[in-house]
């Protein structure tokens, strides 16, 4: 239309049209002058009344056909061809027409080639050409899927260097693609710079703050939406800050948003309504959850199961299975979502035959070739301690992801089943960092530090990145077998690779240094922590009640209170325990008094750890008191008490418990009989030892190493010798105990001479003898007046093991 008015106007020239037609050819001069001034519209424009070139700043128009336009402009570009301007002046070389458009930059993203993509816009903003908004549009989707901020960054150059800095679409792409390549920063730079801003642009800037950790940012954010620029939110930016509010829990602000829904006429909106109940169920409220799903008029597959969902978190898995029969009876089928989320419910507490019935209904519905579903039950089964059910469950997938491998190996860990998940974590063909980690803490966890540390080389040499969960099952390790060397380098690895601030591995240095005997140096790493949370306190407050040293123990735990942290029941365990270990009776009293205002009385451990300390520190009826109100006793409870008597050297009514104990149905442990055997030789009860050494037989401690011992002791106290030796003579596998335990007999009854033949035979055998063996050795050549012989003895010891003098002078002139 515009090429034909001015055709027409051509044949009746009149003022104006002379006019147009000075300044049209005033407009090529200058174009072919400075090229770079135009952009080059051709490659985009979809009809013929768009120019092919416009000027950047004064946006005047010029097409190459145009009528007005003066003859030599074809003589001009007649050499050119068709072609493309370069910046600075100039023609470039020509490339095709279909050089760049919104197919080729769609195809190139979709193949993965976004540098490539990129490359391409590039060269037409070196060339003055306008790539079309949507070809930005799609690199920035493609950006932000990848999460490849340098390439983001390289559209954004292009975008301020083309001036479509403030197009309000490109601007929403842009937080947008920020936001998913993990830049807020960057995210909220773009959206304060531009000019204008709606629905879209907030929603992005809201959900670049919700999707990044920032809930409390995107609540306000949204809140500003409303109240400042005075824009009404649509149904996705309420989607995005109802879900902002369930990850922090933010109640009274999806309080209000519901009612913001209500008054915007969303409430019946299934997308709505859902999110309504997730955040609800996230909140912990619960009963409001239910109300919004019931007043649903409808409801779909995601709507049932984020109420079953609310219900597994809030831990009423009953409520939730009751749910899903209801849900089927309704005629919803169920989607693989739903039976993640009911099989994650089960595992949550170990309702192993609830889990069974859904894995018959997946069967039936045909999900059970879907990996996640398949995953999920191999976990619940695994943790619910049907490890055989797993591995059948594993064995018969045909596609495995790293998930299946894993969930198998933590299985395994968690039964203790460790050559079992080591099986299986080396026929994995690709290991990510968590199999390593949960390989190496089932190590930690059986005591094996060397094969988890053995592991961590094998880790490294595969150039395989530690993480902090790594660390973490290493310290455990390195505390399990007292490696210290080796816990000092983790420690140094840990400041290497930024992990020092992380509160976790704070407390786990604490705990390694702790049990290594290097309680100094674990006070140094719980003073440096930055933030120190509940388990940083316990730990260190345990690596004091380990070592004895109570007193610091109850210190720690003044400053824990001034410090406004909550303990829990770890904390007074140990505390309790810190008390017995220096008989702190009236700290004891105050910390038992906590523990009632606390609610932890009725908690069996905390009951028996009351036990412990109050017989400990002399107070046999307060523990006496503490063992009666103990609703449920287990036989640590029984044995804290009896331990308590026979401490005193109180036999006979310690006997009296084991009755009372018996007739209960409490089933004795070794504890139990070694504490009894102790109270039956404070008071040389022969007969009643015999009877329990009969019931130890029949219990099947017999082979029992430290039983044993305490039997050989028993009998030698009672007088029974005989029987002590016979004892003796039947353990299988002897320790130093054992020997001194029988030489603590000779020596009690006089018979040096066979304590001196006892202790020959000990040698002979290659056990190495301590302390206690030479001070019953020589008390024993001293109460029956072989004084020559326990010199020879002393001397001689002296100079194969360099035993202490004191010990010896105190010997034989005592």
């Amino acid at each position: 239309m515009v090429q034909y008015q001015e055709q027409r106007e051509s044949f009746f020239p009149t003022p104006e049209v002379s006019g147009r037609a000075v300044r049209t050819e005033q407009l090529w001069q200058e174009f072919f002058s400075d090229p770079s001034q135009w952009w080059d519209n051709r490659f985009i424009k979809k009809s013929p009344k768009y120019p092919d070139f416009r000027h950047k700043s004064t946006h005047e128009g010029l097409w190459i056909e145009g009528w007005l336009n003066p003859s030599w402009v074809k003589e001009k570009m007649a050499p050119m061809a068709f072609g493309q301007i370069q910046s600075g002046g100039g023609f470039g070389g020509w490339l095709p027409n279909s050089f760049c458009n919104i197919d080729n930059v769609n195809k190139l993203c979709q193949e993965g080639q976004l540098k490539e993509a990129v490359d391409m816009v590039e060269l037409m903003v070196q060339r003055n050409i306008q790539a079309p908004i949507n070809a930005y549009i799609c690199l920035l989707k493609a950006c932000a899927r990848r999460k490849d901020l340098t390439e983001g960054n390289r559209v954004h150059a292009l975008i301020v260097q083309s001036g479509l800095e403030s197009d309000i679409f490109l601007g929403k792409s842009l937080v947008d693609m920020y936001a998913k390549c993990g830049s807020v920063l960057d995210a909220r730079k773009v959206f304060d710079t531009m000019t204008e801003h709606n629905i879209f642009s907030w929603t992005a800037i809201i959900s670049a703050y919700a999707n990044n950790g920032q809930c409390e940012e995107a609540i306000k954010l949204f809140q500003q939406m409303q109240q400042t620029a005075g824009i009404v939110p649509d149904k996705v930016a309420f989607v995005v800050v109802l879900n902002a509010c369930a990850r922090v829990a933010a109640l009274e602000q999806g309080k209000q948003l519901h009612s913001d829904i209500i008054t915007s006429g969303f409430e019946s909106d299934v997308v709505i309504g859902n999110t309504l109940v997730h955040m609800y169920a996230k909140c912990g409220c619960i009963e409001h959850a239910r109300q919004v799903f019931d007043k649903m008029s409808e409801r779909d597959v995601v709507s049932w199961s984020a109420m079953i969902a609310g219900y597994g978190q809030n831990g009423l898995v009953k409520e939730a299975l009751a749910l899903y029969e209801q849900m089927t009876q309704e005629g919803v089928h169920p989607d693989n979502v739903t039976y993640v989320i009911l099989l994650k419910a089960c595992t949550s507490i170990a309702a192993l035959e609830w889990g069974k019935q859904l894995h018959f209904d997946i069967i039936r519905s045909g999900f059970e070739s879907d990996v996640i579903v398949r995953n999920t039950l191999l976990d619940m089964y695994a943790k619910c301690g049907c490890i055989q059910r797993a591995r059948e469950v594993f064995d018969k997938m045909s596609k495995r992801d790293v998930v299946s491998w894993n969930s198998m190996i933590a299985g395994y860990v968690k039964w203790g089943c460790i050559e079992d998940a080591r099986e299986i974590f080396n026929e994995m063909n690709e290991r990510d960092v968590v199999s390593w980690n949960a390989m190496i803490a089932g190590y930690a966890q059986q005591g094996l530090g060397k094969e988890a540390l053995a592991l961590y080389e094998q880790m490294k040499q595969e150039g395989m990145r530690t993480d902090d969960v790594t660390f973490v099952g290493l310290l455990k390790a390195c505390a399990s077998i007292a490696a210290l060397e080796k816990g000092k380098q983790l420690h140094s690895h840990i400041i290497k690779s930024g992990f020092e601030s992380d509160v976790i591995l704070g407390s786990a240095l604490v705990d390694m240094y702790a049990r290594c005997g290097c309680i100094e140096e674990a006070r140094e790493v719980f003073n440096n922590m930055n933030k120190r949370d509940l388990v940083s306190w316990n730990g260190m407050i345990a690596g004091y009640t380990q070592h004895g040293l109570g007193r610091e123990a109850l210190a720690l735990y003044e400053q824990m209170k001034q410090e406004d942290v909550q303990p829990d029941k770890v904390t007074y365990v140990s505390l309790l325990k810190a008390c017995a270990t220096v008989a702190a009776l009236e700290q004891g009293q105050q910390l038992h008094s906590e523990i009632i205002k606390s609610g932890y009385q009725l908690d069996v451990v905390i009951g028996n750890t009351l036990v412990d300390m109050y017989a400990k520190c002399g107070c046999l009826e307060h523990a006496r008191w503490v063992f009666n109100k103990t609703r449920e006793r287990d036989v640590v409870s029984w044995n804290a008490m009896i331990a308590g008597y026979a401490h005193l050297g109180l036999g006979k009514p310690a006997l009296a418990l084991y009755e009372q104990m018996k007739q209960e149905g409490v089933k004795p442990d070794d504890v139990t009989y070694i504490l009894l055997l102790k109270a039956c030789a404070s008071i040389a009860a022969l007969e009643q030892g015999k009877q329990l050494h009969a019931h130890i037989i029949k219990s099947g401690f017999e082979l029992n190493v430290t039983v044993n011992s305490s039997l050989v002791n028993m009998y030698a106290k009672c007088g029974s010798m005989e029987h002590a030796r016979q004892v003796f003579n039947n353990i299988y596998e002897r320790d130093v105990v054992s020997w001194n335990a029988m030489l603590a007999g000779y020596a009690q009854q006089g018979l040096g001479k066979e304590a001196i033949t006892l202790l020959e035979q000990m040698q002979r055998e290659g056990t190495k003898p301590n302390d206690v063996t030479y001070v019953s050795i020589l008390s024993a050549c001293s109460h029956c007046g072989l004084v020559d012989e326990g010199r020879h003895l002393f001397d001689s010891m002296c100079k194969e093991h360099g035993v202490p003098t004191h010990h010896g002078s105190l010997c034989l002139h005592g």
